[in-house]
């Protein structure tokens, strides 16, 4: 076994014991992994060499395990993933070269496609070709599937069985999405919303509805089929990178987004209330709210709801080992706005959390889904109705009723063998009290997203001090620019020092020593902050790629639209680049991040930090 093949050393593996760090992952969309220069078509996918060699690598460094973004179908228009579909998954995520090695697909279609490649920037998608691409390939695979297994192929033929069961496993969900394709294809591009009445209101309980569907079946025979065969392909795919990641001793984590696709707003309307949308209230962060426009579960229709929350979470659990849960509010307590009240962005300041409503004259209509009684809510008329302590107080029976959605997750946990160490909840700066009460019903943690935090506010609930065992620590989201663009602007320098010199410095007496080196050599500032994540109680760390690797360029400028949102990737040579990179200390180098949390936490374990020291230095040396 090659040394980029083999486990952490075992320094680093016997620091992560010692600091109680039972999840390492590494936040990473499968979009974004390289590939080599004669498989990339423009985008990454875990089916390819490149992933391969990649995740090997990603386990050498220290990592238990990944964490992908959502894996949904994306649009022409609209390249973010946490806009994909819930249920299908992108065509994009399917390499041609796994297609070639399963052998569905000629090996010269991959040169040609990786041939007329966009010379693009190497660590940037070339997103709008590599949607061509792939779909065109699949096309291809699809077609010669059937031609051989027309001409009397028995492994074709064999295919074909498993694309059918496949097919009607997931019927429920894959007929929906296929239909979507083939109807918005038939009306040129338009949106479902502009589609004659019986096809935008094909999935509704009406009369004719049912007989429209079953003429839709027949007329698009050929674009379902064919959209099974993507989505099993997917799947096996998927399969695959599950066992060489369980082999590696690595576990795949997915990520469940908190908004619907226009596939899933066309597909499940009956499921979501009239007259709102979902958004994100005033916060720290965006003070001018966020008005995301998604469709908003209807509390009143619980049965049919939670059925499909439940069929949403039985998904992610079956394809992954753990799940990342985005945006918790959205399952527990809502905020809600009219998206028809012409300014979006005063509506959705204007707006409510759905559960804790109950006399708003502003909201009459939330009444009736209220949890929250009005003696519940806080008499200071100076707390806006977005605060964290807008409600005040809870009986136990209103915390299992605001938990009913999220109860959904934590049962489709247990029925694949897991706990609630399974989920990670993506609780930011804004966590009301019914979201709190959730958690504490559920044992779930939260998030600490360091960078964020504000040094001059002790009780801050970014610092990593206050994090608890269940919670998960980061220095930085797929949300947040990079530490390492952050770093150059930081005014904060002295501060910031003297605050990582209390957290890592046991001996009072060298806290100043400490503080004084950090403060005149910024990487190492930068050191600190990851070591202040292992130096914490938390039993989760999350490291997102940009951090990891040492890049500053941006992944997602939220509320942007620009075309190199969410483009960023890691290039071909990306190994290289983070040698040259840990040469400079301009890279997370884990070893020495644990060295320092390790003298931090554990003063009496000498030999562990020594023999972390020379495993950094080796990393420095380009060992790793």
């Amino acid at each position: 076994m090659t040394r980029a093949a083999a486990g952490p050393a075992p320094a680093v593996a016997d620091a992560l014991r010692l600091l109680d760090v039972d999840t390492l992952l590494l936040a990473v969309p499968d979009r974004c992994f390289p590939s080599r220069p004669d498989e990339d078509t423009g985008v990454g996918t875990s089916g390819s060499h490149g992933a391969a060699d990649f995740l090997a690598r990603v386990r050498r460094l220290g990592f238990t395990g990944i964490q992908l973004g959502p894996q949904g179908e994306t649009s022409d228009v609209n390249a973010s993933p946490y806009d994909g579909t819930l249920f299908s998954r992108s065509r994009m995520g399917v390499a041609p070269g796994w297609l070639v090695a399963v052998g569905l697909l000629e090996p010269q279609v991959v040169d040609a496609l990786v041939a007329q490649r966009p010379r693009a920037a190497p660590d940037r998608l070339a997103y709008a070709y590599a949607r061509r691409a792939h779909g065109a390939a699949l096309d291809l695979a699809w077609a010669a599937l059937g031609a051989r297994a027309a001409a009397g192929d028995a492994r074709a033929r064999a295919v074909h069985a498993e694309v059918d069961a496949f097919a009607r496993t997931h019927a429920s969900w894959l007929e929906r999405d296929a239909l979507y394709e083939a109807l918005q294809a038939a009306h040129a591009g338009a949106s479902w919303r502009a589609w004659p009445d019986a096809e935008r209101d094909l999935w509704l309980d009406l009369p004719e509805a049912a007989a429209h569907r079953a003429v839709l079946r027949r007329t698009h025979a050929a674009t379902v089929a064919r959209w099974a065969f993507g989505q099993w392909a997917a799947a096996a795919q998927h399969a695959a990178l599950r066992v060489r990641l369980a082999e590696l001793g690595m576990r795949v984590w997915g990520d469940m987004q908190v908004g619907p696709s226009e596939h899933d707003a066309w597909a499940y309307r009956a499921l979501f209330l009239s007259g709102y949308a979902l958004g994100a209230p005033p916060s720290r962060t965006t003070p001018e709210g966020q008005p995301w426009g998604y469709p908003v579960l209807d509390p009143g229709r619980p049965e049919a709801v939670a059925a499909f929350v439940a069929a949403r979470a039985e998904r992610m659990f079956a394809d992954y080992d753990g799940v990342r849960i985005d945006h918790p509010q959205g399952l527990v307590c809502p905020w809600v706005y009219r998206p028809d009240a012409g300014d979006v962005h005063a509506a959705v300041r204007a707006g409510a959390r759905l559960r804790d409503a109950p006399d708003l004259p502003d909201h009459p209509s939330l009444a009736r889904f209220a949890i929250a009684r009005r003696e519940q809510l806080t008499r200071d008329p100076a707390v806006p109705r977005w605060a964290d302590d807008w409600v005040t107080e809870l009986e136990p029976a209103q915390v299992e009723r605001y938990a009913w959605l999220a109860l959904e997750l934590t049962a489709a946990a247990h029925r694949h063998g897991r706990g609630a160490d399974a989920l990670a909840c993506e609780v930011l700066s804004t966590c009301p009290y019914p979201l709190r009460r959730v958690l504490e019903r559920l044992g779930l943690g939260r998030f600490r997203v360091t960078q964020k935090a504000r040094l001059d506010d002790p009780t801050d609930v970014y610092r990593a001090e206050h994090a608890a065992p269940a919670d998960w620590v980061m220095v930085g989201t797929h949300d947040t620019p990079p530490i390492w663009r952050r770093a150059p602007q930081w005014t904060d320098v002295r501060e910031r020092a003297a605050y990582l010199a209390w957290r890592l410095a046991p001996d009072p007496g060298a806290q100043a020593a400490l503080a004084a080196d950090l403060a005149a050599h910024p990487t190492r500032l930068v050191s600190a902050h990851f070591a202040d994540l292992f130096a914490s109680r938390a039993q989760h760390v999350l490291v997102f790629f940009a951090d990891a690797f040492g890049l500053a360029e941006v992944y997602n400028t939220p509320g942007t639209t620009a075309a190199e949102n969410w483009s960023l990737r890691l290039p071909s040579d990306w190994a290289a680049r983070l040698r040259r990179r840990l040469g400079d200390d301009a890279a997370l180098n884990l070893p020495a991040s644990l060295a320092l949390a390790v003298r931090a936490r554990h003063p009496a374990a000498t030999a562990l930090a020594a023999a972390l020291d020379v495993e950094a230095a080796a990393w420095r040396a380009g060992a790793f």
